[in-house]
């Protein structure tokens, strides 16, 4: 299988998982903490669902060869992809918010519950709030993303058999 397909797959395997946790656990556990787990797997879906883009479009030789970090894909996806497919800006912005979430809490030294909310805290106690309103956006924001993502691998389904 090819690997664009594999990883669309993936990620609807991940943002499937999180509608679960979200939809299920965290109303059966009503612990903040899933809140922060749900988000996670929301971006390694959508960030899936970006590379899986790029490696279609590499494909093709579309886009330059482009390493495996995060900064190159998104640059190479904002810049190529997104005037010429019309990704909507929100999309954008979804993108750059669960990576500004998933960075501050891999490098938080403090993280917390706190009634509904789950707090993230920098080196210098900036906060970040996760809350199920906001996750819930994400959620359904991110199910569109992936859906179109699939739709643009999917068009020439044919050719990869």
């Amino acid at each position: 299988m090819e690997k664009f397909k594999e990883l669309i797959l993936e990620s609807k395997r991940k943002i499937s998982i999180a509608d679960h946790m979200l939809n299920v656990s965290y109303k059966l556990v009503q612990d903040p903490k899933i809140l922060l787990s749900v988000t996670l797997s929301i971006y390694t879906a959508v960030e899936k669902a970006m590379t899986s883009v790029l490696e279609y479009e590499r494909l093709f030789k579309r886009v330059p060869a482009f390493t495996e970090g995060f900064d190159s894909k998104f640059t190479i996806f904002r810049g190529k992809f997104q005037e010429k497919h019309n990704i909507q800006k929100e999309d954008v912005k979804l993108i750059i918010e669960l990576r500004e979430l998933y960075m501050a809490h891999k490098q938080s030294p403090v993280e917390f519950a706190k009634k509904d909310k789950f707090v993230i805290a920098s080196d210098d106690y900036d906060l970040k709030t996760l809350e199920l309103d906001d996750v819930k956006k994400y959620m359904s924001r991110a199910k569109v993303f992936i859906q179109e993502m699939d739709k643009f691998v999917s068009k020439n389904n044919g050719i990869f058999r």
